[in-house]
């Protein structure tokens, strides 16, 4: 009788091991799927830092090209300075993708810049020795392929945290998400008005 009690309390203790360690498998699949994408989404990002890097990089020597033939431009010329200097002042934390305001003061300043370097291709436009000056050309050439390269990141990036933020708001990733610190990433938005076709006028 009591070697059967023994038997009966063994085979409880196994079916509770059994199933601790399923719960404990099944959790931690979950978690490393977690970091598995959360790295995804730091991949991401990295590659649109790179590409705002690039564009950083490429300003300096397209404002001076087009400063030594449009000195008059002033105004034009500090804008990009002031742009371009508070963007070099922001730092992207891991903080800042989970704070959507904070990420949209990021996507403020970027697009600041993006509006400040479209008034100086304008400049630049109202000065043909400019336009044929080929130090010029290949900055531009260099500063579109750059936009168009900040536009395929920023998608990409997008496309990843979708996945993430998905999988940590379902259950069970909100389940595990909830207790390891896991929290949902920012997205890029786009800009007010940006739905409304521009007006052409001749």
């Amino acid at each position: 009788m009591k070697s059967r009690g023994c038997l009966i309390t063994a085979a409880v203790l196994v079916v509770i091991a059994i199933v601790a360690f399923g719960l404990f498998s099944w959790g931690l699949g979950i978690y490393n799927n977690l970091v598995t994408q959360d790295e995804g989404v730091r991949s991401a990002w990295s590659q649109v830092e790179t590409q705002y890097q690039r564009r950083m990089d490429l300003i300096p020597n397209l404002v001076s090209t087009v400063q030594g033939f449009a000195k008059q431009e002033l105004a034009v010329f500090q804008g990009v300075a002031e742009a371009r200097a508070k963007v070099g002042q922001l730092t992207v934390t891991k903080e800042v993708l989970e704070d959507p305001q904070a990420f949209a003061r990021f996507q403020a300043a970027q697009d600041q810049l993006s509006s400040a370097l479209s008034r100086l291709l304008v400049v630049a436009e109202q000065y043909p020795q400019i336009k044929s000056n080929e130090n010029f050309m290949d900055l531009q050439k260099q500063l579109e392929g750059t936009e168009n390269r900040i536009t395929v990141a920023r998608t990409r990036y997008n496309e990843t945290v979708q996945g993430y933020n998905t999988t940590i708001r379902r259950f069970p990733g909100s389940l595990v998400a909830g207790f390891t610190g896991f929290k949902e990433k920012a997205y890029f938005q786009a800009k007010a008005g940006a739905e409304e076709a521009p007006k052409v006028q001749f």
